[in-house]
Order: C-alpha cells, then sequence, then structure tokens
C-alpha cells in the first residue's frame, strides 16, 4: 500500500517480541525488499544494508488499530489522512482502520477508493477503510454492502451511531456473513442513553450533569451478541467499556458465537473521576465508568476475553472541545500515547506481560480483520515497530502530530517511546535522539 521505497536494513541487537512466533528473545531482524528476510542472532552485516542499532529496544512487528478516526473526507480542520498518518507512525503503528464517519460517509465505492487513494499517496502508514453499515450512518437502509468490501473496505460499522433497529442489523450481519467480514458496533441503547455526557452515578451527581447508565451499552452488547448467534455473522465490540458487558462477552464466547471486543487504553487506565473539573477532553462515548470497572477490563485483557486494544482516536479541533461540557463532542486522541499507556498501566504493574500487549495490539488486530500483518515472519510484510520500554517522559500534546490536542492524559507521566517506525521496509517514523543509525 505504501508509495515509499523500501530500503534493505538491519535492525540489530534488540529484545524482538513477535507473539505469532512466541519469539522473545534477543535477536536481529534482516528486511529486504520490504519484506522481513530473517530473524535470527548476531546476524551478518550486509554492506549494502542500512544499519540500525536496536540496543536496549524492544523489536516488534508494527502496532494495528482497528478503530480510528482520520476525519478525511470533510472534517479536514480535525484531521487529515496525512497528520493521522503521522500521528499513527510517530505511535508505532503501521496499520489503521479507519472509521466511516466522514464528511460524506463512507457508504459508497467512491469514497472507499478515495481515502486508500489518498493513504497510499502519503504513505506512512497502511489506512484500511471500514465501510458504513447503513446510507449516511442513519439506522435505516443498507448500505452497498459487498461492493463495499470488493472495493477495499475490510469492515462495516455505523460508528457512533449505534443501528437501534435490530431487524436492520439482523440483515447487515447476514451479508457480512455471507462475504465474512466483520461488524463492528458502537453498542449503545440511545433511548436508555437519554442524552448521558458521563457515566450516571456518584460523578454525574456532583456535577449535576445528564448520566448514561451503563445499561444502554449492555442491552445492545447481549443483542448483537444473539444476532451473531443467529446469522453465525463475526460481532466486533467496539469500546467495551462496563464489567458487565464484558461478562455478556465472555458468555457468548463460552457458547461458540463470533463475537470479539476490543477496549481503549483511556477505558482500561481512567476512571469517570478523570471528569471531575468538567474537563471535556475527558469526555467521551461512552463515558470513563468507576474502579470496578477499570479492573473487570484489565483482568479480561490479561486472560484473553478482551481480543485487542483500539485506541478510537478521535481528534477535535481546540475551540470545538472549549465549549460546555453538554455540548462539547465526545472523543479524544489517542495515537501517540497507547503503547505507553499499556507498557505504563498494564505491563510496569505487572499486570499483562510484553508478549501479551504485543499481541493485544498487533497480532490479534491484524488476525481479526485479515489485515495480513502483525507477525516479523520470514516473507511477511516488513512492518516494524521498535521502542524503549524504559524511558520515561510527560505527555505534551502540543508536540502531537496529530491536528488533535484532545486528550486527558496531557501532563501525565508515562514509560515507553517509539524510537523507529518501519512500513514495508521504508522508516516512517524515526525519534533520532534515541536511535543511532549508520548509512551503508
Amino acid at each position: 500500500m505504501a508509495a515509499r521505497t523500501p530500503q534493505d536494513m538491519l535492525i540489530a541487537g534488540g529484545r524482538v517480541v513477535d507473539p505469532s512466533q512466541r519469539l522473545d528473545d534477543f535477536a536481529d531482524v534482516r528486511i529486504r525488499g520490504g519484506r522481513i528476510a530473517e530473524v535470527g542472532a548476531n546476524l551478518a552485516r550486509g554492506s549494502d544494508e542500512l544499519h540500525v542499532s536496536a540496543a536496549g529496544l524492544v523489536v516488534a512487528p508494527g502496532l494495528v488499530d482497528v478503530h480510528v478516526h482520520f476525519r478525511e473526507p470533510g472534517q479536514e480542520h480535525k484531521e487529515t489522512i496525512a497528520t493521522g498518518s503521522r500521528s499513527a507512525a510517530a505511535g508505532g503503528f503501521t496499520s489503521v482502520c479507519v472509521m466511516p464517519n466522514t464528511s460524506p460517509t463512507n457508504d459508497s465505492v467512491a469514497i472507499t477508493e478515495l481515502i486508500r487513494a489518498r493513504a497510499a499517496a502519503v504513505g506512512l502508514v497502511n489506512v484500511f477503510p471500514v465501510g458504513a453499515i447503513t446510507k449516511g450512518l442513519a439506522g435505516e437502509e443498507l448500505s452497498p454492502i459487498g461492493s463495499l468490501a470488493r472495493a477495499g473496505a475490510v469492515a462495516i460499522s455505523d460508528d457512533g451511531h449505534p443501528v437501534m433497529n435490530g431487524q436492520i442489523m439482523r440483515r447487515a450481519m447476514e451479508w457480512a456473513a455471507e462475504i465474512d467480514i466483520p461488524v463492528v458496533d458502537h453498542c449503545e441503547d440511545r433511548n436508555l442513553a437519554a442524552e448521558g455526557v458521563v457515566n450516571e452515578g456518584c460523578c454525574s451527581a456532583r456535577l449535576g450533569l445528564k448520566g448514561m447508565n451503563r445499561v444502554a451499552e449492555e442491552v445492545q452488547v447481549v443483542r448483537d451478541c444473539l444476532l451473531a448467534e443467529l446469522t453465525g455473522a463475526h460481532v466486533h465490540i467496539a469500546h467495551l467499556s462496563s464489567a458487565r458487558s464484558l461478562d455478556f462477552v465472555r458468555d457468548a464466547k463460552a457458547r461458540g458465537v463470533r463475537v470479539t471486543c476490543e477496549v481503549t487504553p483511556h477505558h482500561f487506565s481512567l476512571t469517570e473521576n478523570a471528569v471531575s473539573e468538567f474537563e471535556t477532553d475527558a469526555k467521551m462515548n461512552p463515558p470513563l465508568r468507576t474502579g470496578d470497572d477499570v479492573s473487570a477490563l484489565v483482568a479480561g485483557l490479561a486472560d484473553g476475553t478482551i481480543d485487542c486494544i483500539a485506541t478510537d482516536h478521535a481528534p477535535h479541533h481546540t475551540d470545538e472541545k472549549a465549549l460546555e461540557f453538554d455540548r462539547a463532542p465526545f472523543g479524544i486522541v489517542g495515537l501517540e500515547t497507547s503503547l505507553a499507556i499499556g507498557l505504563t498501566h498494564l505491563v510496569e504493574t505487572g499486570r499483562v506481560d510484553l508478549s501479551r500487549l504485543v499481541e493485544l495490539m498487533s497480532t490479534v488486530p491484524s488476525r481479526l480483520f485479515r489485515l495480513g500483518r502483525g507477525t516479523l515472519a520470514p516473507g511477511s510484510p516488513a512492518d516494524v515497530v521498535a521502542f524503549d520500554p524504559a524511558a520515561e517522559y510527560r505527555v505534551d500534546s502540543t508536540q502531537f502530530a496529530s491536528l488533535g490536542r484532545n486528550t486527558p492524559f496531557n501532563g501525565s507521566k508515562l514509560k515507553g517511546r517509539v524510537a523507529i517506525t518501519v512500513l514495508g521496509g521504508s522508516i516512517s517514523f524515526r525519534a533520532s535522539e534515541t536511535l543511532a543509525v549508520a548509512t551503508p
């Protein structure tokens, strides 16, 4: 997909972590012709290779995010494919799936092809479009699902617009099952959500804000698990946030239902207390929940019930987030902090080991959406990330490559920084101060 010219290189001396091969050892990674040529200890350096010293770094398959918003076409004041791609590469991502809530909606072959063409011209990350379930995200008439898939859509979703009509969702799942692509669902019963803006509970009562009860998410999770069981479709629950939602997914999996789910870094690391000062950068949908929910999500990440981590990267203009809490839009940016949040809140605390984190952020999401990435096996595309898991820093959103500055982690101290991102044998991001590179 990338338009950049690949370069032969040897990434040497790092700790190579590749769950697809059950590999966690010090080794070198050789790249030739845009693909992984070999992985092994003390590989001889070729005279024609770019030499990258990865001493002190972890080398892993490029990260994969199946839920991002690049806003183009139509909302370029929030983000563009170019700025979103730069943000992704800076965060260690080599593949992303972009949601269809653009303007116009990605409910047509023309928009799918436009997104793919513009992403290829930028050439910093693999951009995989997700097509809309219904035309205009209105929940009333199915999009041409088969045509979208043939044009390159890897899944279908109405994203932040829940499909309230169960019969329409059933028909969408039947089509998706026929062509075998995932249905990604934002689970929210809008009637039960009742225009809430934060989690319903002590925090909403204290702040005098409309609360969104967790049941609004949970009933849709149950519905979609049942519909997946009925149709045989692969249903992927987006940004799961409730402990009981997780229980329902666990139960469905035990029955053999084709249901998978993702959780965001903010939902497994923050609670509703993050909005205690009417902080709009902590306003998202689904809302931040309680400490009990966070504990349950972390347990689900560890035991395999939760399949992957996805950022739901949702950039907004600063002026929009500066509105009153009720009026400010939902969503935060996350591509440039996701890996560090995982390292800080999961690996450093001993709740998840490093191999499992890479699995959650690369190997499994690629497999679920059939992207053909998430591995360093010889012959696979040379999509690689190298990062320093011990590097500490404070988040400064003014330095983001993304146009969005809306993050509740601004000023937070995190551990883990990306040193280099390689896409198809071409360097798409490099933090030169942490990386020694010798040209041939």
